[in-house]
């Protein structure tokens, strides 16, 4: 049997719907795409390109596009270009019924359109985006994942993904930046990548041999021992405001940074609407798109599908 893919809508409110139709309206899938989420967001958009299913269990061996509305969802209908509860809902309970079909083994990879974290949380799921719901709900304990974003030049992995600012220095621990390294080499090799790691220093100027900061001393340079000793490798500290420059040239196969905007902040400028969110260390491929929910460009015709298209390609690569 061929091996089925998953695609969760996000927030229906969205861009998710319209990627996801506009996607498939040209590229007709290889293999059975399992699609969660209200069915309605679709079909406002034109004649259905998915047949129906009443059960997630029914999707056939074949390919095509199926689509599976949760029962919690049943009829919802929200309004488009609108950040809502419902969005939220409509994320979380097809997130769910995405886990049940990947630990069932009824598919074997997810690709996640947009939700708003704000709304996610307004619905009583009460996680900061969709790498800590997946992680959570998959088992993989607090390091057992790593939230990385590619694109066509720039790969970077991060040790802390969505917590307040004045909390990352406490979650910068040895244990935390070992685990990101080991995932992200596997994800690079995986890639058929060689080129080395390099690892962002939290402080500025790599803390400066101390003067601005010990953590790079005390836990970054540490982990970055520990993780040369099981065969990654891996350069650093580095000071972050020069390494991204580097690693574009190509000279590393990706960049470990210590906080999101640390490492995404150079990614997006490089590569805007072309990169791919993966989650790293999950039983399972996960992809999603780079950006947000863009409310504002829902209707317009003006969404980019680069890097939507680039996620279900990856996810396909990883499956």
């Amino acid at each position: 049997m061929a091996r089925a893919l998953c695609v969760t809508l996000g927030d229906p409110g969205g861009l998710g719907p319209e990627l996801v139709r506009r996607f498939f309206a040209s590229y007709a899938p290889k293999v059975p795409v399992l699609v969660l989420g209200p069915e309605k967001s679709l079909l406002r958009l034109g004649p259905a390109l998915h047949q129906r299913l009443e059960l997630p269990e029914d999707l056939p061996s074949r390919p095509g596009l199926y689509l599976f509305e949760p029962p919690e969802l049943n009829g919802l209908d929200l309004p488009p270009g609108q950040a809502a509860p419902e969005g939220g809902l409509a994320a979380g309970h097809s997130l769910e019924w995405a886990v049940r079909c990947l630990q069932s083994g009824l598919v074997h990879g997810l690709c996640t359109c947009p939700l708003n974290k704000a709304m996610l949380q307004a619905a009583g799921f009460d996680f900061p985006g969709h790498t800590e719901f997946l992680a959570q709900r998959l088992g993989t304990g607090p390091h057992g994942h790593c939230m990385h974003l590619c694109g066509p030049r720039l790969r970077v992995s991060l040790v802390t993904t969505h917590p307040p600012l004045a909390r990352v220095p406490s979650l910068i621990t040895r244990e935390a930046v070992l685990n990101c390294l080991l995932l992200t080499q596997a994800f690079v090799q995986r890639l058929g990548l060689t080129a080395p790691i390099a690892v962002c220093g939290l402080n500025p100027h790599a803390g400066e041999s101390g003067r601005i900061g010990r953590e790079e001393i005390e836990i970054i340079a540490p982990a970055i021992d520990d993780a040369r000793a099981q065969g990654v490798d891996a350069v650093g500290p580095l000071p972050a405001d020069t390494v991204f420059h580097f690693a574009a040239q190509g000279r590393f196969a990706a960049v470990l940074a210590m906080y999101h905007d640390q490492g995404l902040g150079p990614l997006k400028l490089l590569h805007f609407g072309q990169a791919v969110n993966t989650t790293l260390g999950l039983a399972f491929p996960r992809t999603s798109p780079d950006h947000g929910t863009g409310y504002d460009l829902v209707g317009t015709g003006q969404a980019r599908l680069d890097s939507f298209a680039a996620a279900y390609g990856l996810l396909t690569q990883l499956v």
